[in-house]
C-alpha cells in the first residue's frame, strides 16, 4: 500500500537551513568575539607587563643617577685631596731645597765677595753683593754654574759704590740665575751622593 507525504517538505528543509545557517553564523559571532576578547586580553597583559618593566628601569635609572652623582662628587673630592697633597708635598720639597739652596750659596762664594740679598721669581734668583774686582765676579759666576742647583748665571750690572762699598770689596753687583728643577736637583744630588760613596770605598 502506497503513502504520500502531502506535507510542505521543501519549506521544512528550507528552515532546517536557515536555522542550521543562523545557528553557525550565532557560533562564529561568538567566537570571534571570544577570539577578540582574548587578543585583547593578552595585548593588555603585554602592555601591563611592558609598562611594569619600563617603570622597574626608570626605578633603576633614577638609582644609577643618584650613584653616579655619588660618584661625581667623591672624583671632585678626591682632585681636591689630590691637589692639596700635591701643594704639601712641593711644600715640603720647597722648604728642603731651600735649605740646600742656601747651603750651596755658601759654597759657591769665593774669597773677596760677599751676598748681601738673595731675591727669588718664579725660577729666577736675584743675587746682589759687593766684590773685590770682576774677576771675582766672574769665578762666583762659574762657581754657581757648577754647583748643578742654578743654572745660566748672568752678571746684571756691576759698578763701584762708594756709598755701601767697603775698601776690600768696594764694587757692587747683581747676578741673576735659574733655579734647576727638583728632578735636575735630586740628580744632581744622587751623583754627589755616589761619588762621596766611590771616594769613601777608595779610601778604605
Amino acid at each position: 500500500m502506497y503513502t504520500l507525504n502531502l506535507l510542505p517538505w521543501r519549506r521544512q528543509r528550507r528552515r532546517e537551513r536557515q536555522r542550521r545557517f543562523v545557528a553557525i553564523l550565532g557560533l562564529t559571532a561568538v567566537a570571534a568575539f571570544l577570539l577578540v576578547l582574548l587578543a585583547s586580553w593578552l595585548m593588555g597583559s603585554k602592555i601591563s607587563g611592558q609598562e611594569s618593566r619600563n617603570q622597574r628601569l626608570q626605578t633603576e635609572i633614577r638609582k644609577l643617577d643618584v650613584q653616579i652623582a655619588e660618584i661625581e662628587n667623591l672624583e671632585q673630592e678626591r682632585a681636591r685631596l689630590l691637589s692639596r697633597k700635591s701643594v704639601i708635598e712641593e711644600l715640603q720639597v720647597s722648604r728642603t731645597l731651600m735649605v740646600h739652596l742656601f747651603d750651596q750659596l755658601s759654597r759657591t762664594v769665593p774669597e773677596g765677595l760677599r751676598l748681601t740679598k738673595v731675591g727669588q721669581q718664579g725660577q729666577t734668583l736675584t743675587l746682589e753683593g759687593f766684590t773685590q774686582s770682576n774677576a771675582r765676579v766672574s769665578t762666583y759666576l762659574r762657581n754657581l754654574e757648577s754647583s748643578g742647583w742654578l743654572h745660566n748665571p748672568e752678571l746684571i750690572i756691576i759698578e763701584a759704590d762708594a756709598d755701601d762699598g767697603t775698601p776690600d770689596q768696594p764694587y757692587s753687583f747683581r747676578v741673576s740665575a735659574k733655579l734647576a728643577s727638583p728632578q735636575q736637583i735630586a740628580l744632581e744630588q744622587e751623583a754627589a751622593d755616589l761619588s762621596l760613596d766611590t771616594d769613601a770605598e777608595a779610601a778604605r
